[in-house]
């Protein structure tokens, strides 16, 4: 098994008395990661499976006698798929509240429909964190620094969903299935969504503006829905964590963009999957998005693993000046522009670090990359 840099801080919050809920697309790693603390943790362990009928009757509308005797001896419940179960919620807090002797781990594949069903009846008793597709400093403590540097361009192709990266040779076919899996299986039955060729060309929009701003307008132009359905579609993309947006930076300047957005993928696998791209990188015309995809995912990765919580932007006027990620802490801020043809150095605009408080600036290219992602 390849180690997650997440499984430690779980392991650390074991026996403080509140539930730890895990977010994470389908096909992620949440199981194998929860079967690894528990191996870890040397707790007896009782686990459930939301997508088990049996499991679901058994966890809905229990009372606290009943789950006693359902648990037993073991101090460790571990939850998969929890938002398959009604009233997930109450059992939580049930199994929380009388339980108190027990840990509790929970994960959901939809924080659009766990989120709604925990949010209340666990407030304050509940640790929450979001389980990526594998990371590249993961893959560099399992292999080299070395070896991840020689497969970078197969990673801006195929990503780092966890199946993809153990099984080289079957990658195309695997991320159709797991696309697949992700937009019609979890995504159409979140809200009864009733035009799933729609969705798909949505999602097909978003992929070609990947490091774009995006106009909802012109999106829902695109698919054919109207505009409010544009919005619901997107918000439902987040929730399932398939994309996830970029706000634009706007506080000083006159001709700021100041209401933009751009959407990146969680995984370049599923971004190319979702357009039916998979050539090599020297025959692609969209290496920027690519490369932009890349480190701005990467980065939240980075981020989470090292508890490193900052505003993220980008920067971009009506006259075209822009600056491809900005991140914000304790009021002070670093510029990066993402290049990944080492030999462009891109100048960042006066105007943006005469207006701002701008700690560093730096270029991220495909030789330093690793500075920025680990």
């Amino acid at each position: 098994m390849i180690s997650r840099t997440i499984s430690q801080k779980i392991l650390d919050r074991l026996g403080d008395g509140k539930v730890i809920i895990l977010y994470g697309s389908r096909q992620v790693g949440k199981t194998t990661l929860l079967q690894h603390i528990a191996s870890q943790s040397n707790i007896p362990v009782e686990f459930f499976n939301g997508d088990e009928p049996d499991d679901r009757k058994s966890l809905t509308e229990v009372s606290s006698t009943e789950l006693r005797r359902l648990i037993g001896q073991n101090k460790l419940v571990i939850i998969d798929e929890a938002q398959r179960i009604k009233n997930i919620g109450i059992t939580l807090k049930l199994l929380t509240d009388q339980l108190k002797d027990l840990q509790v781990i929970a994960t959901g594949s939809s924080s659009f429909e766990l989120a709604n069903e925990i949010n209340e009846p666990l407030t304050g008793r509940k640790w929450e964190y979001q389980v990526y597709p594998m990371s590249t400093s993961e893959l560099i403590s399992d292999t080299s620094q070395r070896e991840e540097q020689r497969l970078l361009s197969h990673r801006l192709i195929y990503g780092y969903y966890p199946e993809i990266v153990t099984s080289p040779g079957s990658e195309e076919e695997l991320l159709t299935v797991i696309t697949n899996s992700l937009l019609y299986k979890d995504i159409l039955s979140l809200d009864n969504i009733k035009k799933p060729a729609a969705l798909e060309k949505l999602v097909q929009s978003l992929a070609f503006q990947v490091g774009s701003e995006v106009s909802i307008s012109e999106l829902s132009q695109q698919a054919s829905i109207d505009f409010h359905t544009t919005e619901r579609y997107l918000d439902l993309l987040k929730k399932a964590f398939i994309i996830f947006e970029l706000r634009s930076l706007s506080r000083n300047l006159r001709n700021e963009i100041k209401k933009s957005k751009k959407f990146y993928f969680f995984d370049n696998g599923i971004r190319n999957a979702v357009i039916r791209q998979f050539q090599s990188i020297e025959y692609r015309n969209d290496i920027g998005a690519l490369w932009e995809n890349y480190l701005v995912s990467e980065r939240q990765k980075r981020n989470q693993n090292h508890s490193y919580d900052c505003n993220t932007y980008f920067w971009r006027t009506h006259a075209q000046q822009e600056i491809d990620y900005i991140e914000e802490y304790n009021a002070k801020i670093e510029a990066f522009e993402f290049k990944y043809n080492p030999n462009k150095k891109p100048k960042f605009p006066a105007s943006f670090t005469k207006a701002y408080d701008v700690k560093n600036t730096t270029t991220v290219n495909s030789n330093n990359h690793l500075d920025f992602v680990l």
